[in-house]
Parts: C-alpha cells; sequence; structure tokens
C-alpha cells in the first residue's frame, strides 16, 4: 500500500519527506508498462525497442529535435512543482511514481493556458507539463488519475515518440511547399498519430492504477469534454454517448468518424471513457489489482511475434464486436455474407438494406457515387 517514502531521485527537490496521500492505494513494485499498455501500442513498442540500431538513431536525431530548448523555455516561462511550489501536485506526482514504480521522477511544469491539456514529452529524460485550465478544472482524485495518465506515458516510454511527432508536425508545416516533401512527412505523421491514439488508452489505464478510482476517471474525462458543470452531468449518460457514437448512423458516419478522427492525437473523449471502463471490468485489470503482472525485468525476453499477435487478436475482437456500420460490413464480409451489394446500399442509405427490397430502389439517388 503506499503510505511510504520514494525513494527515486527527485530532480534536486527529494528531502526524503514521507508521501501520505489521502487514502491507501495498492503500489506495483517492479511493473513493466506491458501490463496496462493497448495491444496496438505495445506491439509498435515492443518491434521499436527490439530494432536494431534503434538507440543510435535517435540518439542521432535528438540533436535535430528542439528538446533543450524545450526545457529552457518551460524552466522560463512555467512554474516548476515542487515542495515549495504547487506542492499538492508534487504529492501526487511522487504518489504516481511511487506507485508505478518510476525509479526517478520526472520534472513537472504549470503552463498558463484556459485550455486544459497535459502533455509528456523529452528524449533523455520526460518532462511532464499541465495546464492552468487543468488544474483548476479538476478535483485532487480526477487530477491524480491526469498524473498516473502522464507517468505512465513516462513509463512505457512514449515521451519520446510524442517529442518527435511535435517535431515532424512542425515540420510538415514548413516544407509544405515542397512537392511531394509534405506528402511523405505527412504519411509518417498520420501512422504515428494512430499509434499515439492507441497509446492516450495505454496511459488511462495507467492513471487507473494511480488513482484506483474509476469514477474519479470518469469525471475526469467529463470534465473535459463538458467542463466544470458536474451537477449537470451524468457519468452513464456519458457512457450513452460513447454508445450511440460507434453504433449510430450509415457507412456514411463510419468514414466521417475516420476523417474527423485522423487529425488528432487523442481519441474522442467518451470514446477513452468507454474504453476505460470496458478495460477495469477485464480480468486483466484484477489480476494487476491482485499483484499478478508483467514484471520489468522479463521485458527483455519479450517476443515481438507475440506482441504482434496479440495486436491482431485485438483488432480482430474489435471487428467483431463492434457496433459500428462500417466494422459490421467488415465482419460480414469476413463472414462470408451474401448479398454484399445489397448489404452495402443498405449500409450506406441506413436503410437496413435488402438487395431486392423496396427499401433498395434502382432510383439514382440510392446508389453512392462514383465520384
Amino acid at each position: 500500500m503506499t503510505n511510504g517514502k520514494h525513494n527515486g531521485n527527485d530532480n534536486g527537490t527529494g528531502d526524503g519527506q514521507e508521501n501520505v496521500p489521502s487514502r491507501q492505494r495498492r503500489r506495483f513494485p517492479g511493473i513493466s508498462s506491458r501490463a496496462y499498455e493497448h495491444p496496438a501500442d505495445r506491439s509498435a513498442l515492443v518491434a521499436l525497442r527490439k530494432l536494431s540500431g534503434f538507440d543510435t538513431v535517435f540518439k542521432a536525431l535528438s540533436g535535430l529535435l528542439p528538446e533543450r530548448s524545450l526545457r529552457l523555455l518551460f524552466l522560463s516561462d512555467s512554474v516548476r512543482v515542487s515542495d515549495a511550489q504547487f506542492a499538492h501536485l508534487h504529492t501526487m506526482l511522487r504518489d504516481a511514481c511511487y506507485i508505478l514504480d518510476l525509479e526517478k521522477v520526472p520534472a513537472m511544469y504549470v503552463q498558463q493556458d484556459p485550455k486544459p491539456n497535459a502533455m509528456c514529452i523529452g528524449l533523455d529524460e520526460p518532462i511532464i507539463v499541465v495546464t492552468t485550465g487543468l488544474v483548476e478544472l479538476l478535483d485532487e482524485e480526477e487530477m491524480r488519475a491526469v498524473v498516473g495518465h502522464e507517468v505512465g506515458h513516462a513509463l512505457s516510454g512514449h515521451s519520446v515518440y510524442r517529442t518527435i511527432l511535435l517535431f515532424l508536425t512542425n515540420l510538415a508545416l514548413k516544407v509544405a511547399w515542397i512537392p511531394l516533401g509534405n506528402v511523405a512527412i505527412m504519411a509518417i505523421v498520420t501512422a504515428l498519430r494512430e499509434w499515439f491514439r492507441k497509446s492516450e488508452l495505454s496511459a488511462d489505464r495507467a492513471g487507473l492504477l494511480v488513482g484506483q478510482d474509476l469514477q474519479a476517471s470518469m469525471r475526469g474525462l467529463m470534465k473535459i469534454a463538458g467542463g466544470n458543470h458536474l451537477h449537470e452531468m451524468n457519468v452513464d449518460a456519458f457512457l450513452e454517448q460513447a454508445e450511440e457514437y460507434e453504433a449510430g448512423g450509415d457507412l456514411r458516419d463510419s468514414v466521417l468518424k475516420i476523417l474527423n478522427v485522423l487529425p488528432r492525437s487523442h481519441p474522442f473523449t467518451t470514446v477513452r471513457a468507454a474504453e476505460l471502463k470496458k478495460w477495469a471490468a477485464t480480468r486483466d485489470y484484477q489480476r494487476i489489482m491482485d499483484g499478478h503482472y508483467p514484471r520489468r525485468e522479463d521485458d527483455k525476453d519479450t517476443s515481438v511475434s507475440d506482441s504482434f499477435r496479440q495486436s491482431a487478436s485485438s483488432y480482430a475482437d474489435n471487428v467483431r464486436t463492434s457496433k459500428d456500420p462500417l466494422m459490421k460490413l467488415v465482419n460480414d464480409i469476413a463472414g462470408g455474407a451474401g448479398d454484399l451489394g445489397g448489404k452495402l446500399r443498405g449500409k450506406f442509405t441506413g436503410q437496413g438494406g435488402q438487395g431486392n427490397g423496396g427499401s433498395a430502389s434502382n432510383d439514382s439517388s440510392d446508389r453512392p457515387s462514383d465520384s
């Protein structure tokens, strides 16, 4: 239980101060980030870590990235969390590192920005940044889940790839005038964003392991979506939105969902809430809480092929259980559904479409455009 001291390096502020959280929480000594990582996130990370020369490439790349500039910027124009500044956040940070057994406590800054946001960036050492909008929006338990979320990013090594994503996004803007150059960079950025959206689901799980209060995690996500009006919101109704978002509409809506999410680094908030609630009900989560989880010392023995199989299995399960019209169509095709043309018309028009039924007339307005 977390009622002891954090013995890690604390960026010059560690003084052996006893860490006494508001209530006891279970601690996970030696926990591997594989314990909470989303399968798609985990397979990408395992593959990158196993890649020959990966560390050398990133050390060379680090000379091009503005990491030193970022550190100086936050140091000079933000407030560094410590015993003397934002002490309650400092206690949460140390507590989160103690629970997830992260030996070195990352530097953490509060940045003046009314928009609620938090991030974990850095190549050599992760930096956690939270905005004043987020600090003012969330209560103690909700904020604890957010701090745990960012510490989860640090433990997984996500800060490295997030920094690269920021760099490439900025680079894409600078070379937008070069024919094909921007296209190549944006292809990498799009792939990184897809991975990063999955990494956010992983970090949400880490936040739950730190806070150990599902309702607080749900409230925090609701507030990020709808502001500080908790008395006007309801968790069950919020999760119903996620259900409606996934299942509603026809194939046109499925395409619009894909287009809407492509430029985003984070999944939509209702989707995150639904995914976290689903994971909290799994045996995997309960086993972690019971003390049975992958250990960091075994990470070197992790099989890339096993991780990819788990990722593929996860995607297959998502397609099989999804209520999204496009995913249901994919599942039908994989299952050898008959009358594909009729089903496709029905999915696009939202009419349930049988190939020869009255709802699928020969009028050209009922057919998808060829343009």
